[in-house]
């Protein structure tokens, strides 16, 4: 006869699996899309994005115009847009991606999915998207757009993506097959933790930092449509290239200080050495008055390397100071977050709640509109 205890054990786990079921049945997605003058083909993007998903209980849209001067902002009400942000003066990809970012978690959403506004990702790879993150085997997935072997890219933009994405793999220990797509989903915990300092782009520098704070990162396919226009985020290939090679510099320096800084200062005081000793060994034979060019650069690189190597110390102290701060600025938006779900909605103001010009938030030049009749503030 089963014994009470094992009944009791077997029913406690029967019930912490139908209770992980029905988690998994009430997460919120929320798709992002940061737009710049996309009044043509934002209405296909939003199309596109599949609003039943297994596992998903509700899939919002939230449209980041970042200061266009065309119909944008209109065309994303009308278009089936939940929720708008409206930048008074373009801010860039990277403050933009963050803004919408940090809204969607306000807004409560489980998983945040970017893509852009000029309709290059198909929507209706998002499921395949998320998946891991729905099934806990991922933080952050990134769309992979096989780049490599894109017809519409050149031979040397397919080979500088590749090139391009195996640093980016190799300097964050992660498989990431296409470092620059902006196709990507996060899990909430991943949201909070995104912290874009760079102006430029966002999609290196997250991945460094995904990968520093111990986020388990995933690549999966994707489909991509054929490309409506140039990018306008950079002039050309090799303004992209020097861009974002000074982004992958700074994020190393930011998040891998004392790696970055103690080997060259190592292998500064090593070659100095070298010099050094040749002087010595000419020294030792009656010959030193002619070689004391070798101790003077010996002693240069060394005491170069030396303070490398203080710097290296000094910059991993920040550092982590830095995770310090992280991890309070996570614990706050974490209590912002949950103060503003649990809170009731403000009544709808009258004769004001359809009016699209009003600012809900002059001072971070910002304004979300939700389109169901109440207004947030």
């Amino acid at each position: 006869m089963e014994s009470e205890h094992a009944k009791t054990a077997r029913d406690f786990e029967a019930d912490r699996l139908e209770d992980s079921t029905t988690s998994d049945r009430n997460l919120k997605l929320i798709v992002q899309i940061p737009c710049l003058n996309e009044e043509t083909t934002l209405p296909d993007v939003i199309a596109a994005i599949p609003r039943k998903i297994p596992g998903i209980r509700a899939v919002e849209v939230l449209v980041i115009d970042d200061g266009s001067i065309d119909r944008t902002l209109e065309v994303a009400r009308t278009a089936g847009a939940d929720h708008v942000i409206g930048n008074k003066v373009n801010r860039g990809l990277a403050a933009s991606f963050q803004s919408g970012i940090e809204r969607s978690v306000e807004l409560g959403a489980d998983i945040v999915v970017n893509t852009d506004g000029d309709h290059q990702y198909d929507g209706s790879s998002i499921p395949d998207l998320i998946a891991p993150i729905v099934a806990g085997a991922a933080d952050i997935v990134i769309g992979d757009r096989n780049p490599g072997a894109n017809p519409e890219f050149s031979a040397q933009k397919r080979f500088l993506q590749r090139m391009g994405s195996l640093t980016i793999a190799a300097v964050t220990g992660t498989d990431v097959k296409d470092a620059v797509s902006g196709f990507r989903a996060y899990s909430r915990e991943a949201a909070l933790s995104v912290n874009v300092m760079t102006k430029f782009s966002y999609t290196i520098e997250t991945i460094i930092h995904a990968a520093q704070s111990g986020f388990v990162i995933r690549s999966v396919p994707v489909k991509v449509n054929s490309a409506t226009r140039p990018s306008r985020l950079f002039k050309s290939t090799a303004n992209f290239l020097r861009r974002q090679l000074v982004t992958l510099i700074r994020s190393l320096f930011m998040y891998r200080s004392l790696r970055s800084f103690i080997l060259p200062g190592l292998l500064m005081i090593g070659i100095g050495g070298l010099p050094i000793l040749r002087f010595l060994y000419f020294y030792s034979i009656g010959q030193g008055d002619g070689h004391l060019q070798s101790l003077v650069i010996g002693g240069v690189l060394i005491l170069a390397g030396y303070f490398t190597v203080v710097v290296a110390f000094l910059s991993d102290s920040m550092a982590t100071n830095r995770r310090l701060t992280e991890a309070l600025l996570v614990r706050l938006r974490k209590i912002e977050a949950a103060g503003m779900l649990s809170a009731p909605p403000p009544e709808a103001l009258p004769d004001q709640a359809a009016d699209s010009s009003l600012l809900d938030d002059a001072s971070s030049e910002e304004r979300d509109y939700e389109l169901r009749g109440k207004r947030y503030g």
